[in-house]
């Protein structure tokens, strides 16, 4: 089973904190919608003959697409691979991109699952954000897509900005509960390079996030959604009823994807690619019959390293026997390098698998890296 990842990338105005690849004209919609169809064309053997099991819009804005966009690229991939009927086939979507044209549309198109971008219901967050939609239709998007049938959503929620009190994010936390949705995605803000946000700290404009109350409000988070009956399966991720994101969990646990659209990556268990992050340079190359890319053959050391970061963000923890299999000899590289963790509690053996203890998810990639194999 293989995923696939198409990239929107286009946005109504940039969010102060985001560093994703993305253009907020919508001047050259039209000749990258085409580019990516012929994308579809260029790389349908990347999978070889892998059944789909997961389709997901991101970006950028996928939303902002219009019903015969998102057909478009729906027929395209139909012509060249097959998905089981069951397939997750999910869209992220902006609290103001949804009404009820749009979520009827979605629908027909056999989008099953929408991942929408709340960030919290409180209008103070959002306009320190720079997001477009206000606390009332974070609110109202929820329950009008659950009225219309769509029964597997989630939702981004933001933890740690200055604006976010705890009060407040508790809050945020009541009412996602109170709401019951299935999925929680939930990430403390951070300052990325050459974002608004940066920017604006640079200049005195904006406090700087304190990293204190970031973790207190991950416990909070933690806490919350747990006693409400969420599995915390992966760091940032929380789910009811195993309602797990089954192509984000593809991903940690080492599935193969293909990546279409600029700035998309591609996974094989063997490579990894990137395409380029312009949309002129990607369209243009595609146009040619050519697609713009970076191309990293993977090393033993590489799939080591991944395995690793990835296992260790999930409750399912690092598989020993996943290790072996790059290379018999990691089995005994693992078992020595982690044992000080096993010692402090901060990791535990379980099945044959090494599974970060509840008080470590705070430095889960700093033990993961630590844990690395360094040339």
């Amino acid at each position: 089973m293989a995923g696939i990842y198409i990239h929107i990338p286009f946005c109504k105005q940039a969010c102060h904190y985001c560093n994703f690849h993305f253009s907020t004209s919508l001047k050259y919609k039209d000749e990258l919608i085409a580019a990516i169809c012929k994308e579809i064309e260029l790389r349908k053997d990347y999978l070889e003959t892998q059944q789909i099991e997961t389709i997901y819009f991101g970006g950028g804005t996928p939303s902002l697409l219009t019903e015969q966009d998102l057909a478009k690229v729906m027929t395209s991939l139909s012509k060249h691979f097959s998905w089981k009927k069951d397939a997750e086939i999910t869209l992220e979507a902006n609290p103001d991109d949804i009404d009820q044209n749009n979520l009827n549309s979605f629908k027909s198109l056999g989008i099953n699952r929408l991942s929408i971008g709340i960030q919290s219901f409180f209008d103070i967050d959002l306009l320190y954000m720079n997001r477009v939609h206000s606390a009332i239709e974070a609110e109202t998007c929820v329950k009008l897509a659950q009225d219309t049938g769509f029964e597997n959503i989630s939702i981004d929620l933001i933890y740690g900005s200055p604006t976010t009190t705890n009060e407040h994010w508790q809050q945020n936390l009541d009412r996602a509960i109170a709401m019951d949705i299935p999925h929680i995605s939930s990430y403390c803000l951070t300052v990325e390079p050459n974002t608004p946000l940066q920017k604006m700290i640079k200049k005195g404009q904006s406090a700087i996030p304190n990293s204190d109350t970031g973790a207190h409000q991950f416990d909070m988070l933690i806490q919350s959604l747990q006693q409400s009956g969420y599995e915390h399966y992966e760091i940032s991720n929380f789910a009811k009823a195993r309602k797990y994101a089954v192509h984000n969990t593809n991903y940690w646990r080492g599935k193969s994807y293909l990546g279409l659209g600029p700035a998309a990556h591609s996974y094989n268990k063997d490579s990894r690619a990137s395409n380029i992050a312009n949309n002129n340079i990607y369209s243009k190359s595609i146009n040619e019959g050519l697609v713009a890319l970076i191309y990293d053959k993977l090393t033993r050391k590489d799939k080591y390293n991944e395995t690793i970061m990835t296992g260790l963000r999930t409750m399912w923890g690092v598989d020993v026997d996943d290790l072996c299999q790059i290379d018999k000899s990691f089995g005994t590289q693992i078992a020595a390098d982690i044992q000080k963790y096993l010692d402090s509690g901060e990791i535990k053996l379980i099945d044959n698998h090494y599974i970060i203890s509840q008080q470590a998810k705070h430095f889960a990639d700093r033990i993961a890296m630590e844990l690395f194999i360094i040339d």
